[in-house]
């Protein structure tokens, strides 16, 4: 399981409106490796979400990045925007979106549905 993450202590992995507990362990080591680069905490403001809640909360409807338990927000200033982005791309991770309060990433592809190699603003 992930050395720094899981859903006692980062309350945001779960749905925050059913309370699922979604996120694929195999994402969440992943994530680990990007934890351990940037060596400072990484506060998750959005795991899984189910349908419903993610219809309610995004523009990408029932079946958003979110809803496949392998996508996290992860609240950064500008210098940790930085070190996660380097980090995010060194190990794999193929989708990131940057907004000035955080930052989204996913490894997401053409066989989910999604664009592949792609970084976008918020």
């Amino acid at each position: 399981m992930s050395q720094y993450f899981n859903y006692d202590t980062d309350k945001m992995l779960a749905c925050s409106c059913c309370g699922v507990k979604g996120m694929k362990p195999s994402f969440l080591m992943r994530l680990d490796q990007i934890r351990k680069d940037v060596d400072e905490p990484l506060i998750i403001t959005s795991g899984y979400r189910c349908s419903k809640h993610n219809r309610k909360v995004s523009s990408t409807g029932d079946n958003g990045p979110h809803t496949t338990g392998e996508a996290v927000d992860i609240k950064a200033d500008s210098r940790l925007r930085f070190k996660i982005i380097q980090s995010a791309i060194k190990h794999g991770f193929t989708r990131i979106g940057v907004a000035k309060t955080f930052i989204h990433i996913d490894s997401l592809g053409e066989l989910e549905g999604f664009p592949a190699q792609r970084v976008w603003s918020y």
